[in-house]
């Protein structure tokens, strides 16, 4: 099914494109009548629920149309300027995971406290480069959809969409901060094109855990899934059952392993347990990380990086199809750092973040756009203790190289044993722009702090 991997060319993960375009008549600032109610995708029923009501920890799923007075075949698609229910964060899917979308997705929203419509923004289309390996049951489900990178817009009432399909790509290579080389023939858009709007839901706070010796340590799981205790027990020689956070260590507990960094639990940021797969799914070790970033944009405060995260989830689950969130860890712009796919912080959990090179490797996503905005201090030196500790546990240096097999992409062919920084950037295994210029340029800090962090 991804056999065009090997000839794909320009897919981009992070960088948001700057193309100025002219905003359509229909892009005036008064609010069009409000059509019949969009299809609100349930929490615990995708696809059976229809509600007028506003329905926190949801999806809106929206098809794509031609636009224009006439609305013909083959015109512009997009989605017109309309009200909907309340969503925050805002995504493309189609039906063919495989396919290809060369064109420019580009959404207004309206903020939902001011009535203000925004700017248009545009969506990266990052395609496959975030995904699971080739011929693994999470690729082969069957669930699978191609998708933009879901964009951060805080919370709205109002969306509006329009696509323009771009030139098709001419030669089988680009460099990384390349969009795709000049060329003449259109391409066709995908099929199956809608737009989701997500609600992340409430994410009230958690019970605190249990001071040691206080009774059982699941007391702040009463009342919970399988799920979400199972989740947390696999942290459980970490931090007491039902623990929003994993505290810190202050110093090295073994030689060449980093303290352990303060890491705030999939029940810390609110996870929805019963949206994921039930089994978690391990590799081998740890012997490379992947720094990634969201490409959601900018535009969050730090005490909205839980809400942020339970929108990429329920994205990657629900509209992408995929088993769970598919990065290993996330990290905001303050430096917090938080558990991204269950299974387990220390363990080997395979992710769903580098196609081609998920195995024996673990994905960290900034949150944000870093193609042209540098990331912060904090964010960087989380990075570097997160992989000096997690690292560690498996024995690596984070300033070495080691070597991975790839299990296919566009840039190293399935089988080859390919030699990489053990910190390296998503770009060093597929040719995409992630994790950004301005991130990927930080790197180099990243491995030597992350070698102090370890006592080298």
């Amino acid at each position: 099914m991804r056999g065009f991997l090997a000839s794909s060319i320009g897919v981009t993960c992070a960088a948001a494109l700057a193309l100025p375009l002219t905003p359509p008549a229909s892009a005036a600032t008064t609010s069009a009548a409000r059509p019949p109610a969009s299809r609100v995708v349930s929490p615990t029923a995708q696809g059976t629920a229809r509600s007028e009501a506003h329905v926190p920890g949801s999806t809106q799923s929206l098809p794509l149309v031609p636009l224009g007075p006439d609305r013909a075949p083959g015109a512009e698609p997009g989605v017109p300027r309309r009200d909907v229910q309340r969503f925050s964060l805002v995504g493309v899917v189609w039906d063919d995971p495989a396919t290809e979308l060369h064109g420019q997705v580009q959404v207004r929203t309206r903020a939902a406290a001011t009535g203000a419509w925004s700017a248009w923004q545009e969506l990266e289309t990052h395609n496959a480069d975030h995904a699971a390996d080739p011929d693994t049951p999470e690729s082969a489900s069957g669930r699978v959809r191609g998708a933009t990178a879901p964009l951060w817009v805080g919370e709205s009432d109002g969306v509006e969409v329009r696509v323009r399909a771009r030139s098709a790509p001419d030669s089988a290579r680009t460099a990384p901060d390349a969009h795709g080389p000049a060329g003449h023939t259109d391409f066709a858009l995908p099929t199956g094109m809608r737009l989701e709007l997500v609600d992340p839901g409430e994410g009230a706070p958690p019970a605190a855990a249990p001071a040691p010796g206080d009774g059982p340590r699941t007391t702040a799981l009463t009342g919970r899934s399988t799920e979400a205790v199972t989740a947390s027990a696999a942290d459980a020689h970490l931090a007491p059952l039902g623990a929003a956070r994993i505290p810190a260590e202050r110093q090295r507990a073994k030689p060449y392993v980093g303290p352990r960094p303060s890491i705030t639990t999939r029940r810390g940021w609110s996870a929805d347990e019963k949206l994921r797969d039930k089994k978690f799914v391990y590799t081998k070790k740890v012997k490379a990380a992947f720094v990634h970033h969201s490409a959601t944009g900018n535009n969050y405060r730090c005490s909205q990086a839980p809400s942020v995260i339970r929108g990429i989830y329920r994205y990657h689950v629900k509209s992408m199809g995929w088993r769970d969130l598919g990065y290993n860890f996330l990290v905001d712009k303050c430096g917090k750092i938080y558990e991204g796919r269950a299974g387990g912080v220390s363990k080997a959990v395979l992710g769903a973040h580098t196609y081609g090179f998920n195995s024996n490797s673990m994905g960290i996503a900034v949150l944000g756009t870093y193609s042209s905005k540098k990331p912060s201090s904090a964010a960087v030196k989380a990075i570097a203790r997160l992989t000096a500790w997690k690292l560690g546990l498996h024995g690596m240096n984070p300033r070495g190289k080691t070597y991975l097999t790839s299990g296919g992409g566009n840039l190293h062919p399935k089988g080859k044993n390919v030699r990489l920084n053990v910190i390296s950037g998503h770009r060093d295994g597929f040719v995409t722009s992630c994790p950004g210029k301005k991130l990927y340029g930080q790197l180099g800090t990243a491995r030597s702090t992350a070698a102090k962090y370890q006592g080298r």
